[in-house]
């Protein structure tokens, strides 16, 4: 099964044409009518519909505008944009090391000012200390066969976590109990990296929340994700990171933190399954 960042490219373009296709089907209209209205040839109106060719910002605002869902330009627009970068395969991103993956977000970490972050089984990075971003970073490497630079990479990841200290933006944090509970570099790492999330919980501009392993469940729990004010999510698969930028999307996955969030405890609650994961690990 061919899985590259090119084919999955392609097939999210092809995925987009068909979303266009039927928007047009809804209206009545053949492909042939819309590209007469439009000025365009048939070709290119089906070469837009299979997603052999991206429209551009101005082919949409004609496409929705002639199909009568201008609202729906936006989403379409963002999404559209997103296609190319929306699939990073970790094989590619990380094949001189783990850098590179952590510089990337350097410049979307410096302009967020709300962040709203989902982990399932790990500190997320914001939150890591040294050791325990060591440790799961090692981890990493070892099983990607990648060049070692986790010196590197952990040093730019503790560079990121200045803006963890900015009383101007907001940290809204659910981890699920799971993450508390995940050994990675040894008892005194855990138990220096459960201090330190204790830390961080106390400055007033962060939310940290956990969800119980007893919680009753009424949302699942999924992939880790990263909300970045209302612009951007980013999800980590096991041999990609996903970026979504369409805003119906990126609404769906605030709805699924939101539901996240209420299973969560808090407070002294939550500094107790710290403490509870803390004393396991004697």
């Amino acid at each position: 099964m061919n899985t590259s960042p090119s084919s999955t490219v392609q097939d999210a373009r092809a995925a987009f044409g068909k979303r266009l296709r039927e928007i047009r089907r809804l209206t009545g209209m053949t492909a042939r009518a819309l590209a007469i209205r439009a000025g365009w040839s048939e070709s290119k109106a089906s070469r837009i519909e299979t997603g052999r060719t991206p429209p551009s910002d101005a082919d949409l605002l004609t496409y929705v505008t002639i199909c009568g869902v201008p609202d729906q330009y936006e989403d379409l627009r963002a999404a559209a944009h997103g296609i190319d970068e929306m699939y990073v395969e970790w094989k590619r991103l990380q094949r001189n090391g783990l850098k590179r993956a952590q510089e990337a977000h350097v410049s979307l970490n410096a302009r967020t000012r709300r962040f709203r972050i989902y982990e399932p089984g790990v500190v997320p990075g914001l939150l890591q200390t040294s050791a325990y971003a060591t440790a799961l970073m090692k981890r990493i490497v070892a099983f990607r066969r990648i060049p070692d630079d986790v010196d590197a990479a952990v040093a730019v990841r503790m560079q990121r976590q200045r803006y963890l200290r900015d009383t101007h933006r907001q940290f809204a944090v659910v981890l699920e109990e799971t993450a508390l509970r995940s050994r990675f570099g040894g008892p005194e790492v855990m138990a220096a990296q459960l201090g330190h999330l204790l830390t961080v919980a106390a400055f007033p501009h962060v939310s940290l929340g956990v969800i119980p392993m007893a919680a009753e469940r009424v949302m699942w729990p999924v992939e880790g994700f990263w909300i970045y004010d209302d612009a951007q999510v980013s999800v980590e698969l096991a041999t990609a990171e996903i970026t979504i930028k369409q805003p119906s999307e990126i609404a769906t996955y605030a709805r699924m933190f939101s539901e996240l969030a209420k299973l969560a405890c808090y407070g002294k609650q939550a500094r107790a399954l710290v403490a509870d994961a803390i004393a396991a690990l004697e």
